[in-house]
């Protein structure tokens, strides 16, 4: 066996007790999770700012850093996550329907924990807690393999996680790190058949590909987010420019932050200028089409096909002037990674085309991407957001960390 095959087995033998789980008992857990990271605090940001000093010295860019980075509120906001979880219904053991069968047969469809699930995710410490609870809870077990530079972080927070729920009377094993961060363990997790039962990437176009077009274990595809923001010309300007002030600058790093603005060309000539003089506080570079060229000048980089399709993870928007609703449809077809879209129009006709003929997983009228996510959809907190279809599709909570079984109950009837 290799190391992620022993680990598999590990999980799976501390899965059987964890499904077994009352939901009272799996909430105490959590709560001695939330306890624990709070009181190791310190602890946590020491090993974090270790990471930090080695990234930079790596010459990681500032938005990759702001994802490595921990903060006391952001360690308080892991904390109080899982107390969140510990309040939210356990989906486990859920009565989702049933009936009787001619014969007198009672059959009975009720929601159960997956079982092993591997997640694979960059340069995000706050996903190995969001992860391992979410796991947790939904009654699966979970093995982590996170990035190198955030590797003292990872491995801090899952010792403290594993004492937590060994100390409430669980298996430490129901949650484990993978300790070699080499490529090597990526793959052995994506041809972990038979001890995995789903893997989850989480992180950028790369990782997400090469697990999609390697694994031969299923997954569910996440988190590539190149979206978009269209300002039409019945649009309230100074919303739209909060609105695209908020979802490219409050955090560039993160997968539903905006990528790119397409603007009518009725409203081009105001708007572009009111969008400039906003985004210039933060030093974010505008990459655009001839159009927006010619309304602010040589400050434009002229944009290139790949630009379009690129989710920049930092402080530069691609920017296009279009014609019409439609033209900014058709752009959104093309390059979106079906992540986040949105549409700042008082016209209610075009905001319900938008809506019914975008094919991603949100489409926003009048308010910001970054609203797509497991907390803010009040789903507590999520372990990706999913942008394919099958099984599951946006913000990924509890209930999509389960499956279904069929219970049978007869009285000898045979066919």
């Amino acid at each position: 066996m290799n190391m992620i095959e022993e680990m598999g087995a590990r999980a799976k033998e501390a899965k059987r007790a964890l499904a077994d789980a009352n939901t009272a008992a799996k909430n105490r857990a959590l709560l001695a999770i939330s306890q624990t990271l709070l009181e190791n605090k310190a602890l946590i940001l020491q090993e974090n700012q270790e990471d930090l000093r080695q990234a930079r010295e790596n010459g990681m860019s500032q938005s990759l850093q702001d994802r490595l980075l921990l903060t006391e509120d952001r360690v308080r906001s892991m904390a109080n996550a899982c107390v969140k979880l510990a309040g939210l219904e356990d989906p486990a053991g859920v009565v989702e329907g049933g009936h009787v069968c001619p014969n007198g047969m009672r059959i009975t469809k009720v929601r159960v924990p997956m079982g092993v699930i591997g997640i694979i995710y960059e340069a995000r410490p706050n996903v190995t807690v969001d992860a391992a609870a979410l796991c947790f809870k939904s009654g699966n077990a979970v093995i982590l393999r996170g990035g190198k530079e955030a590797f003292r972080s990872n491995q801090c927070l899952t010792e403290l996680m594993r004492r937590a729920v060994g100390e409430a009377g669980f298996s430490p094993d129901c949650i484990q790190l993978v300790q070699d961060t080499s490529r090597d363990t990526s793959l052995m997790m994506m041809k972990a058949n038979g001890w995995l039962d789903v893997l989850i990437p989480r992180g950028g176009a790369g990782l997400i590909r090469a697990v999609v077009e390697n694994a031969t274990v299923p997954v569910i595809e996440t988190g590539t987010g190149n979206c978009h923001l269209f300002v039409d010309d019945s649009a309230n300007l100074e919303m739209a420019v909060n609105i695209l002030d908020n979802g490219k600058t409050q955090r560039p790093s993160v997968c539903n932050a905006l990528e790119t603005c397409l603007v009518h060309k009725d409203v081009a000539s105001a708007f572009l200028p009111m969008m400039k003089e906003r985004l210039d506080a933060h030093g974010v570079e505008l990459r655009g089409c001839p159009r927006t060229a010619e309304i602010l000048g040589q400050c434009v980089v002229p944009a290139s096909e790949e630009d379009y399709a690129t989710e920049f993870l930092d402080y530069i928007l691609a920017v296009k002037v279009v014609d019409d609703v439609e033209e900014a449809i058709a752009h959104i077809e093309k390059y979106s990674t079906g992540h986040s879209e949105c549409i700042v129009t008082e016209n209610l006709r075009h905001a319900e085309t938008f809506q019914r003929r975008i094919d991603s997983a949100a489409i926003y009228v009048n308010c910001s991407t970054r609203f797509t996510d497991g907390e803010e959809f009040g789903l507590g907190a999520e372990i990706g957001i999913s942008t394919q279809k099958l099984h599951a599709r946006g913000p990924m909570g509890l209930k999509e960390l389960t499956t279904v079984k069929y219970l049978i109950n007869g009285d000898g009837q045979i066919r």
